[in-house]
């Protein structure tokens, strides 16, 4: 069955990707198909937005494209010719025509540059055929959306075989390479409709412009096109290398480097290793995001370490550990300007676990440490704790009890971070119950170091297990001491408990304290997809996740299920049960299937 619907990506190993539906039609202003990230992985603009194609045969011409326009127009009609999709090895559609033959179409991004690969190919009878392709360009920031204006540079500047756009001053050129003839012929495409912004209560309307036409004699050969940002042009052909020849090496690279990963699941985790500067980073989400510390430093655990990458966690880790400021790493590094954000209690904690992680894995695999490296991550390491045990940044603080106090009006610092305007819909200020199990964690890893820190990790976690534990209900509080008022605790129940006993290399609880927390997880939050961020039931529970940006972030954290709350937890329901072979795969039976099947 084909889901026209679906949505596919590009990554190219820089920030940039190509993204679109099965349906061909553009749902989102993040669908594009040459978006380049300009300082890797931020700085991102859409140079070309997508495309129009029809094929001209002896017995007429049928479209291979759709766009949506206005408030109900598609138009053309190529999604009723697509007979089947493939995503592997990367994004194939098959064409059904009325005498029989099929138009195949190949779209993929070249990995470590901003350029991307369409290729066509006619299947069946041989007859005659002309495919004609209409680029559509736009040279915009990725959040923002175009409008016809008279400053868009339409006419081409002719280099050897290439063609190279200026769209606008200052945005990148647009270089093609094609095996085909162009036409300019430039026009105005107005009003494309985007439904997926519209659905999330945003502007959805944009116009393109079309500088012209590329025909192909598709019955005599194979068509490409090759499009590439500036910068990046040598990908797509050396000199005497012919644009087919090119798109035919760029293929057979591709494929191999695909290939060379394990399976489907280790292919999209690589999707999100990109470069900053001259290291590596994760990012933290495709269309919207960029790098943001929190996320590269949950992710690295699975998206590396799991998968055997060592080499690509080191990148990562040592490119971060540089950026530890006043205790603190970055929440993440905006799109534009070099000032990093810092309003991140736990991006730091994650860092002190994730460096554990990855030297235990690394001398359990053999890997050469450099002594230089491991003491620049320990160097990072104790900069973080010895900032957070001083005081830092919004009120983060080693309070008496050993306890990690954190919170300063109008920030929201703990993953639960959504904010509109000036409303932060779960401020957590005070003694966050997650924000404690990564506290004593990175205590006790950075106290075989240090004797000052095993003293502080065991009167935190004297102080955690007293302060938290709500025996009459049997699960862990949220928040104690909130908004910094002592002895006031919330007992809303989330999903962050769990990281007291899972997901994390020590529990803080166990016995039946442990599996008591556990249960109730499982009965309130558990899903097939993840735990629900609140429990049904509670005051501020939101069911749906929907809306405009105010409803939807106001829901973000106040019911909607996160599936990476899952690996936590399936950990914890582990342990309770003795970590045994048959608990494990009991879990593994249980708990995984749907979620592998999603993915």
């Amino acid at each position: 069955m084909l889901h026209l619907h679906a949505e596919w990506l590009e990554a190219d190993g820089l920030g940039g990707f190509a993204s679109g539906t099965v349906s061909g039609v553009r749902t989102r202003r993040y669908h594009a198909l040459l978006l380049t990230a300009r300082r890797p992985p931020t700085d991102r603009m859409v140079l070309v937005n997508g495309f129009d194609a029809w094929l001209d045969t002896p017995t007429g011409s049928f479209a291979l494209s759709s766009q949506a326009y206005g408030r109900d127009v598609v138009s053309p009609d190529g999604e009723t010719r697509i007979a089947s999709f493939a995503r592997e090895p990367w994004p194939r559609w098959s064409f059904a025509l009325p005498d029989g033959a099929r138009a195949e179409q190949a779209i993929f991004a070249v990995h470590d540059a901003s350029a991307v690969a369409i290729v066509w190919r006619l299947v069946g009878p041989v007859q005659p055929a002309t495919l004609r392709v209409r680029p559509f360009f736009s040279g915009r920031d990725y959040h923002a959306l175009h409008h016809e204006n008279p400053a868009f540079g339409f006419v081409p500047e002719r280099r050897d075989d290439r063609l190279v756009w200026h769209p606008y001053d200052g945005v990148p050129t647009v270089i093609a390479r094609s095996n085909g003839d162009y036409t300019h012929a430039p026009l105005w495409y107005r009003d494309f409709r985007y439904d997926e912004e519209l659905a999330r209560g945003l502007d959805g309307h944009e116009d393109l412009a079309a500088p012209g036409e590329f025909r192909f004699d598709l019955a005599a050969r194979e068509a490409v096109l090759l499009l590439a940002a500036e910068g990046h042009d040598a990908v797509i052909g050396a000199a005497g290398e012919s644009a087919l020849d090119a798109a035919l090496r760029l293929q057979r690279s591709e494929r191999e480097r695909r290939a060379s990963f394990a399976s489907p699941l280790d292919r999209a985790a690589d999707a999100y290793v990109v470069r900053r500067g001259d290291g590596l980073t994760l990012i933290a989400g495709y269309p919207w995001f960029a790098d943001w510390g929190r996320d590269t430093l949950i992710a690295l655990r699975g998206l590396c370490l799991a998968t055997g990458r060592l080499d690509v966690a080191r990148a990562i880790l040592l490119e971060w550990a540089a950026s530890v400021s006043e205790g603190m790493l970055p929440n993440r590094f905006p799109d534009r300007g070099e000032t990093p954000e810092f309003n991140a209690v736990d991006a730091s904690l994650w860092f002190v676990v994730a460096v554990h992680e990855w030297l235990d894995a690394a001398e359990r695999a053999g890997l050469r440490i450099a002594k230089d490296e491991r003491s620049q991550l320990e160097a990072a390491t104790d900069a973080i704790l010895t900032g957070y045990e001083r005081g830092t940044r919004f009120g983060i603080r080693a309070d008496t009890d050993g306890l990690l106090a954190a919170g300063a009006p109008g920030v929201q610092l703990t993953w639960m971070d959504a904010k509109v305007g000036d409303w932060v819909v779960t401020p957590r200020s005070g003694k966050p119950v997650e924000v404690q199990a990564l506290w004593i964690n990175a205590l006790r890893l950075a106290g075989a170091r240090s004797e000052p820190r095993r003293a502080l990790a065991q009167r935190a976690t004297a102080s955690f297990e007293a302060r938290f534990w709500d025996e009459e209900r049997g699960y862990l509080a949220d928040i104690v001491d909130v908004d910094h008022e002592a002895g006031h605790i919330d007992t809303s129940f989330r999903p962050n408990q769990i990281l007291a006993v899972g997901g994390l290399p020590f529990s803080l609880l166990d016995g039946e304290r442990a599996r008591r927390v556990v249960d109730a997880v499982e009965a309130r939050l558990l899903t097939p997809l993840g735990l629900r961020s609140l429990a049904p039931g509670e005051a501020s529970y939101a069911p749906h996740y929907e809306g405009g940006p105010r409803e939807r972030d106001g829901a973000y954290h106040q019911g909607t299920v996160w599936p990476w709350l899952l690996g936590p937890f399936v950990e914890a329901w582990v342990r309770v049960r003795g970590s045994t072979r048959e608990a494990k795969q009991q879990a593994r039976v249980r708990f995984l299937p749907a979620l592998v099947a999603h993915l």
